[in-house]
């Protein structure tokens, strides 16, 4: 059966990237995952929104995607060392702080597709999206960080289970069965994965392929290729059958694309 997150959206899937970040806001202070980004990727016309999950000093998820403020505010301090009062005032000239409870609750049309990059945050990111599973994929580099997220979300009652994409060490599993070409390998790795979120090529290996996407699909996930900002790249990697662009201008992949 189809999760809901995949159900009433047309493909190519454009999902925008931390939100959406203009030339034109970017000279405006406004950064990723910030709630302006997410705002200005919804208005464009975007379904949905990856974006990313750290939990603060005292324990409230947040839309952050490095481990440190550095890059975005200029503090070098980690996120896991600032209150969450701390991390709204840093952003407060950057398009505002998104919590995950926040986001999902003042975005009710938008499907997360959120990544738990600090394995702290992977218990509260389940509980807090167990109550919207029908929009939301967990993911994570770590197959054990994903699973444990999706863990609590079941723990915590919700109605239907988030969708999830693989992490590093299924991919690579699928590759293998790729590489053998075997169909069923290629089932066993898959098994309980909605998509595989992937970049094209992984330093020298080509890792996006027809086979590649022949034997997702034949396992039932879709393949979601990160991130990907040029539209003629975005053309060519639709036609090779991937069924989602992840990119940092959702405005110009809709328009390339739908």
């Amino acid at each position: 059966m189809t999760h809901p997150w995949f159900e009433g959206a047309s493909t190519p899937r454009v999902l925008a990237h931390r939100g959406l970040v203009t030339p034109e806001a970017a000279r405006t202070g406004i950064v990723e995952n910030s709630f302006a980004a997410v705002a200005a990727a919804h208005a464009a016309g975007g379904i949905y929104v990856e974006s990313d999950c750290h939990l603060t000093r005292d324990g409230a998820v947040v839309l952050f995607h490095d481990s440190d403020l550095r890059r975005v505010t200029g503090d070098p301090r980690r996120v896991d060392e600032v209150t969450l009062r701390d991390l709204e005032l840093l952003m407060a000239p950057h398009g505002g702080l998104l919590t995950l409870a926040d986001a999902l609750e003042s975005f009710p049309d938008v499907r997360f597709n959120l990544d738990v990059k600090a394995a702290g945050a992977a218990e509260k990111v389940g509980r807090e999206v167990a109550p919207h599973g029908a929009r939301v994929l967990v993911t994570s580099f770590s197959d054990d960080r994903r699973r444990a997220a999706l863990n609590a979300a079941e723990r915590a009652g919700g109605s239907i289970r988030p969708a999830t994409s693989a992490g590093t060490s299924t991919v690579t599993r699928l590759l293998g069965a790729v590489s053998v070409r075997s169909r069923a390998l290629a089932r066993r790795a898959l098994e309980g994965v909605d998509a595989l979120q992937v970049p094209e090529r992984q330093r020298r290996l080509r890792i996006v392929t027809a086979r590649f996407v022949d034997y997702a699909h034949s396992a039932g996930a879709e393949v979601h290729v990160w991130t990907i900002n040029d539209p003629a790249d975005m053309r060519r990697l639709v036609a090779l059958g991937v069924d989602g662009i992840v990119t940092d201008r959702a405005d110009v992949a809709l328009s390339a694309l739908h």
